[in-house]
């Protein structure tokens, strides 16, 4: 009998209708492989995509995920008082506070300028943000009790919650070996703190915010592990883009080819080990219904419904599998 395959579900960021479109793929994931998420070895959450990690380490099956996205909770479901479409604060961001949001980060940037990626630097430019997010740490707070881990964290130890310390730009996954200790709220909270959105969110006295300003999906923290095969639902990544006529759209589209060169370079990192790689982003007809403002919650469902049908597509196709080198 041959033993279970080793997998590792990293899950990257993408603002609103980048979770809707990763819980329309977790959902084909499931009915293509007959395997649940919750079963991943290893959990990576980066932004949107931390809230998504942290529910299904606390148990937090796909249907429920879909259903909430659906407004039909059931009985049990952690985020019965969470609203999707305000929880965000709305599809654009409160007037910032006046100045630099990080000089620290600045002036690491000055001493090492290769160290730091592009947009890590700039996020340290940004001024400092006014949202909040305490209602999606209300929710993953939820997910918390309802798990019983009864430590702060999701029961599946294996949950890391990436972030960037907005001082240093060091990148920290939250609940790996080595990382400063938190609450699974906090963490999130900081991974999805957007520089000049949110607020930054401080977590034993240091300032971190969203994980995505060092890598959409930080996928090369599993190189290495001996993993069999690394899943990866990318909201950032495209392999086939539109053509969008605005000139924001075309702006967002060069910065997404960005976004999938640096998530393929970390890929071959992962396969030099041996482990194959499947990522799953929006094609074409995604990024159609995503639109160009990731944020705008008003496009949810329908993004939800051609992700259980594109992602369904891709999988039966398995263009999506790098094998492992």
């Amino acid at each position: 009998m041959s033993r279970p395959l080793r997998r590792g579900l990293v899950l990257g960021g993408g603002g609103v209708l980048g979770a809707s479109w990763m819980i329309g793929a977790l959902a084909a994931l499931q009915d293509a492989y007959g395997w649940d998420p919750r079963e991943a070895e290893v959990l990576v959450g980066t932004s949107a995509g931390s809230v998504l990690a942290a529910l299904v380490g606390c148990g937090v099956t796909v249907e429920t995920l879909v259903n909430h996205q659906r407004g039909i909770p059931a009985p049990g479901d952690p985020a019965v008082d969470f609203d999707p479409d305000h929880a965000s604060g709305g599809p654009l961001p409160p007037r910032p506070k006046m100045g630099i949001g990080s000089t620290s980060l600045l002036a690491q940037a000055v001493r090492h300028p290769r160290r730091l990626p592009p947009l890590a630097i700039l996020s340290g430019l940004a001024p400092q943000g006014r949202g909040q997010l305490d209602a999606v740490g209300a929710l993953v707070e939820a997910a918390v009790e309802a798990g019983e881990s009864g430590d702060g964290w999701a029961p599946h130890e294996a949950t890391w919650i990436v972030t960037m310390d907005y001082d240093t730009g060091r990148r920290v996954a939250f609940g790996r070996s080595g990382a400063p200790t938190a609450p699974l709220r906090d963490a999130v909270m900081a991974s999805c703190a957007i520089p000049g959105w949110y607020a930054p969110v401080t977590i034993d006295g240091r300032r971190y915010v969203d994980g995505g300003t060092c890598s959409p999906t930080s996928l090369d923290l599993l190189s290495g592990r001996g993993l069999d095969e690394v899943v990866v639902l990318a909201p950032m990544v495209s392999f086939e883009m539109d053509e969008p006529n605005s000139l924001v759209g075309r702006v967002e589209r060069r910065f997404r080819r960005a976004m999938t060169k640096r998530v393929l370079r970390e890929a071959a990192k992962v396969r030099r080990h041996g482990t194959a790689v499947t990522i799953l982003g929006p094609g074409r007809e995604d990024l159609e219904a995503i639109g160009i403002n990731l944020m705008d919650p008003r496009r949810r469902l329908r993004v939800l419904d051609t992700s259980l049908r594109t992602s369904a597509a891709a999988l039966r196709a398995g263009d999506a599998t790098l094998p492992a080198a």
